[in-house]
């Protein structure tokens, strides 16, 4: 089941890339973030951290590994909403997946 899943979601991954969609969300997502200030929340996060741990005990990727749960957290859910409403649309117009 878990591989049927994954062979899904990279057809849909590769069908959102090959009609330039992919592209379109992503832009879509960026400014919904920007309107909710989402980044200034997280850049003040990650520097709580940096302040906490100190910049020499800390590598990108632990920085990473920390910060994406709260980042996840903080996308509102009008926007995740939008994001599952626009895929769907999309999903609804292709008849290939």
């Amino acid at each position: 089941m878990a591989d049927k899943n994954a062979q899904i979601r990279a057809a849909l991954n590769a069908k959102l890339i090959e009609s330039g969609e992919r592209e379109q969300m992503k832009q879509f997502l960026r400014q919904r973030l920007m309107e909710y200030e989402w980044r200034d929340q997280m850049k003040a996060y990650c520097k709580e951290i940096v302040k906490q741990r100190g910049l020499e005990n800390l590598t990108v990727d632990e920085l990473v590994q920390e910060i994406t749960p709260k980042g996840r957290a903080l996308v509102p859910d009008t926007i995740k909403k939008e994001m599952l409403t626009r895929l769907r649309q999309y999903l609804s117009k292709d008849e290939d997946l």
